[in-house]
């Protein structure tokens, strides 16, 4: 079950959510840039590198980082965006914005490929900060559908062994024991990141994961 956004409405999406970060991290000090996230061992400065990446790649850069990684599509993903992370902040913000109303696509990639990215990565770089940052529900019910049926690119992460119900907004995917939240602490869990999906819950005053007993 899953209402997934038109192509139109999603890149309206996905531009809002690259702007509101942008505004975000513009006012960070540099100790916050910083800040480590639960996504591995990237700080908040390698977090927004990554987002900005595949709207300014083009097949050939792609290439020479895979050939750089050795072939290893994780590794690839991990430097570039190290490397990426190494301007200054004012500069990551530049390269932000200026993929707002971009509409290039990484190699082997959907348009919801960027609507997951920001969502989650959103995320990652708000809870590390301590900051709010609202996820729009139909948006992130559009990206957890998408991690629930991905299969190209492969999905990084293994996918929950339990029924995921929402509890405000339409979606339900999986079986086994039932655990219900906000979708947007469902997709955080859908992407590995359940100690996140808990912070999530918690900021939004939402119970701990609840079960249908």
């Amino acid at each position: 079950m899953g209402v997934v956004l038109g192509t139109d409405e999603l890149w309206q999406v996905v531009d809002r959510e690259r702007a509101s970060l942008a505004d975000l991290l513009e006012g960070l000090s540099p100790e916050e840039w910083e800040t480590p996230t639960r996504c591995g061992d990237w700080r908040v400065r390698d977090v927004a590198a990554h987002l900005t990446i595949a709207a300014r790649s083009t097949y050939r850069s792609v290439l020479r980082d895979f050939v750089r990684a050795a072939g290893s599509f994780d590794r690839m993903i991990h430097d570039s965006a190290v490397r990426e992370a190494q301007k200054p902040g004012t500069a990551i913000v530049a390269d932000l914005r200026s993929i707002i109303g971009s509409r290039r696509l990484a190699p082997t990639t959907t348009p919801r490929e960027p609507l997951l990215d920001i969502l989650v990565h959103g995320q990652d770089i708000a809870l590390a900060l301590g900051r709010p940052r609202d996820m729009p529900r139909e948006a992130a019910r559009d990206a957890a559908e998408r991690v629930w049926t991905m299969r190209m690119p492969p999905r990084p992460w293994p996918l929950p062994r339990a029924r995921l119900v929402a509890t405000d907004i339409e979606w339900t995917r999986g079986e086994g024991e039932e655990v219900r939240g906000p979708i947007a602490a469902l997709l955080l869990l859908l992407t590995g990141r359940p100690e996140a999906a808990r912070e999530c819950l918690e900021r939004t005053g939402a119970p701990l994961w609840s079960t249908g007993e």
